[in-house]
């Protein structure tokens, strides 16, 4: 039974199926108390379908990206639930760890291109914009305008999101010696919701969508519900935040939407893309421990959250290990909204001399 979901194509068993794989994945990964169980075990149970090539009923897994977006603007309305007066007056004392991102970008990127091309493995090109730190349809996009091998790119750029959303977690878990995230009892909502205050989230999270996309504002899924957010709760319309089980069927989402990109890949160019990226975030995670270290006493910072600020993950992915983590949520979202800006924009500065 095929049906069209925001114009995609779907067939509804695979994706109740998939849907179906993904809650599954979440509840063993629970059950083994493994770190961020919400969103590591359906990303790691549909993936692990999708490169087995698994057909039940004819299709691989499948999960409309854009009905995966319709989920995303739950973090920005959560994160915005955590922005307090108190907050706001401490952003000043940030500008040290910003004015440093804006020089890790730049160094984090060269560094990695650096790494990758000395394997002798892939041209040029494609190592110089599967390196980037951040802005992957971006990144891809300018790739495949200088020539770039588009297949190989993109599964560097997704891949980059992968290794950093599963080692940061357990990193931590290393660090704390428990598992984070919500198998560690972590409760991410910030306070009990009222049924009045439930159309003030509902009109955040669609007019922050909306107005995000049309700004062209980065990670605008998350960027605009979470400034409206932010708004409505300085303003003290709102005190509640999204409900814990909301924010946990958002994580099993995304984590089944990133599940189903490695459908189709082929595992010969998988297994290299991984090794490839796993060298190029390793680069930049060693540069975002140095940079933590570094920074932590100028900014007010617990160093893991300068470490999670400058960790090459995407912004919604480690927005949602910030919530986990009940960590510093908004000084870590600020940074890695740049972070994709800058690295954007010093992949387009550099790409010329690249191509001269």
């Amino acid at each position: 039974m095929q049906v069209r979901i925001f114009r995609t194509p779907v067939h509804l068993p695979t994706l109740a199926l998939t849907v179906a794989l993904g809650a599954a994945g979440a509840g063993v990964a629970k059950l083994l108390h493994l770190p961020l169980p919400m969103l590591l075990g359906p990303l790691l149970a549909v993936a692990g379908a999708a490169l087995s090539g698994w057909k039940p009923m004819g299709y691989l897994v499948q999960f409309p990206m854009k009905l995966r977006n319709c989920f995303v603007p739950v973090v920005g309305v959560a994160i915005g639930g955590s922005f307090t007066p108190a907050i706001v007056a401490q952003a000043v004392e940030w500008w040290p760890s910003l004015l440093a991102i804006a020089l890790f970008i730049p160094a984090a990127h060269l560094a990695s291109f650096r790494t990758v091309r000395a394997t002798g493995l892939i041209d040029p090109v494609t190592a110089f914009f599967g390196t980037a730190p951040g802005g992957l349809i971006d990144t891809v996009q300018m790739g495949e305008e200088k020539g770039a091998d588009v297949p190989m790119l993109t599964m560097l750029q997704f891949l980059r999101l992968i290794v950093t959303i599963v080692t940061v977690p357990v990193f931590f878990s290393v660090m704390t010696g428990h598992a984070v995230g919500s198998a560690g009892g972590a409760s991410l909502s910030r306070g009990p919701l009222t049924l009045a205050e439930l159309p003030w989230l509902i009109g955040a999270g669609l007019a922050g969508a909306l107005i995000g996309a049309r700004l062209k504002m980065p990670g605008a899924m998350v960027t605009g519900p979470l400034a409206i957010s932010a708004a409505v709760h300085l303003a003290g319309f709102v005190q509640g935040s999204p409900p814990q089980w909301m924010v946990n069927v958002t994580q099993v989402v995304i984590g089944t939407g990133l599940g189903v990109r490695f459908a189709g890949m082929e595992l010969r160019r998988f297994w290299l893309a991984i090794r490839l990226a796993a060298l190029s975030t390793g680069v930049s995670m060693t540069l975002a421990v140095v940079m933590a270290f570094a920074l932590h006493g100028f900014v007010a910072e617990p160093a893991a959250a300068v470490f999670l600020a400058f960790a090459p993950g995407g912004l919604t992915e480690m927005s949602l290990i910030a919530l986990s983590l009940q960590m510093s949520i908004v000084y870590v979202t600020a940074h890695h909204a740049l972070r994709i800006i800058l690295a954007v924009a010093v992949a387009r500065a550099l790409s010329g001399r690249l191509a001269r």
